[in-house]
C-alpha cells in the first residue's frame, strides 16, 4: 500500500478541497454532488487528509459535522492555500473570474438599507460567487471567526485590519412631531440636556453627541445596541435620536420625524470595508466592495 507521504500534491489538494467544502456546506453529500463523485469517496479523501496531518479535523454524527480545535485552525489556512492555487492558475489563463465562498458581515440597519437590496443583482452578475452574509450589530473578529470582509459604519478601532473608506454618511438629529408638541423643540445642542434622548449604545463617542459647534452629553431612559431600535422608538415618540440620515430617510419624507438643530452640523459617519491585512484580497471580495461603493455613491452621493 502506498505510504501517505508518497501521495502526490494533487491528491492532497483534492483532499483539502473536499475538507474545505465539507466545512462550508456542512455536508459530505453536497461536496459529492459538486464534484460528481460518491459520498464514500469524499469521506475517504477527508480521512486521508486527517491521516496525513495526524489529527482529527471533523467530528461526524448522523445529523451534523462539527470542527475540532485542529479543524478550526486548519480550515482558514487550507482555504487560503486553495485560493492561492486558483489565483496562480487564473493569472496564466487570463482575467480571474470571481468565484468561491465570500463571508461578509455588516450591521442590521446597513443591511436593510443597502446590502440586501444589492444582493440579487450582485449574484446574478457573479454567479460563481457564494455569498455568506452575517447580519449582526456586534463587532465581529474577522480573523478569529474566519470572515473575509466587514462593512462597518463609524470610526475605526481595529488596527490589525486594512480599511477602505467607501462613503461619508450625513447624520441628523430628529424627533417625532408628537414628541416635540409635548416637550418642545430644542434650539441649540445644550437644550438636549432637558430632553429624553434615545442613545445608541455602540456609538463610538458614547453619550456625547458630537455637534461641531457644541458637543453635548445627553441622557434618557432608553438606550439600545441597534440603530433600527433607535429608529423605531424615536418614530413612536419616545424621544430625540441621532443617526445617519439614511436611517430616517423614509420617515423624514413622510413627516413622521422632523430634523432638529440644522444650524449645528454633525460630522458625517464614515462607512468602511475592512479585511485582514495578512490576506490578499480575492477577486470575489474586490467586486463586492466595488458593488457596495457604487451603491453608496448612488444613495449618498459621497465616496471614499
Amino acid at each position: 500500500m502506498q505510504k501517505l507521504h508518497e501521495w502526490s500534491r494533487m491528491d492532497r489538494l483534492l483532499w483539502m478541497h473536499c475538507y474545505v467544502r465539507a466545512v462550508e456546506t456542512g455536508s459530505f453529500s453536497a461536496v459529492a454532488r459538486e464534484l460528481e463523485i460518491g459520498q464514500p469517496t469524499v469521506s475517504r479523501h477527508i480521512a486521508q487528509l486527517e491521516a496525513h496531518l495526524g489529527c482529527r479535523l471533523l467530528q461526524r454524527s448522523t445529523r451534523r459535522l462539527s470542527l475540532t480545535a485542529e479543524g478550526e485552525r486548519y480550515y482558514p489556512e487550507a482555504r487560503r492555500a486553495l485560493e492561492a492555487v486558483a489565483l496562480a492558475e487564473s493569472g496564466v489563463q487570463g482575467e480571474p473570474v470571481p468565484q468561491g465562498l465570500l463571508r461578509v458581515t455588516c450591521p442590521t440597519a446597513l443591511a436593510r438599507f443597502l446590502i440586501l437590496p444589492l444582493v440579487t443583482g450582485f449574484l446574478r452578475a457573479h454567479p460563481r460567487v457564494e455569498l455568506d452574509l452575517q447580519i449582526v450589530d456586534r463587532r465581529v473578529d474577522l480573523i478569529e471567526e474566519g470572515v473575509d470582509l466587514a462593512i462597518r459604519v463609524g470610526e475605526l478601532s481595529d488596527s490589525a485590519l486594512h480599511a477602505r473608506r467607501l462613503a461619508l454618511a450625513p447624520r441628523v438629529c430628529v424627533a417625532s412631531p408628537d414628541y416635540l408638541a409635548r416637550q418642545g423643540t430644542p434650539q441649540r445642542p445644550r437644550d438636549l440636556g432637558q430632553h429624553n434622548c434615545v442613545r445608541y449604545s455602540l456609538l463610538s463617542t458614547g453619550s456625547r453627541w458630537p455637534f461641531e459647534t457644541e458637543p453635548v452629553e445627553v441622557s434618557g431612559n432608553f438606550r439600545v445596541n441597534s440603530p433600527d431600535g433607535v429608529r423605531e422608538v424615536v418614530a413612536a415618540g419616545l424621544g430625540i435620536g441621532l443617526a445617519p440620515r439614511w436611517l430616517f430617510e423614509d420617515l423624514l419624507a413622510q413627516g413622521r420625524v422632523l430634523p432638529l438643530l440644522d444650524d449645528h452640523p454633525l460630522p458625517p459617519m464614515p462607512i468602511h470595508a475592512l479585511y485582514p491585512t495578512r490576506r490578499w484580497l480575492p477577486p470575489r471580495a474586490q467586486v463586492f466592495i466595488e458593488a457596495v461603493a457604487r451603491a453608496l455613491r448612488e444613495r449618498l452621493g459621497s465616496g471614499g
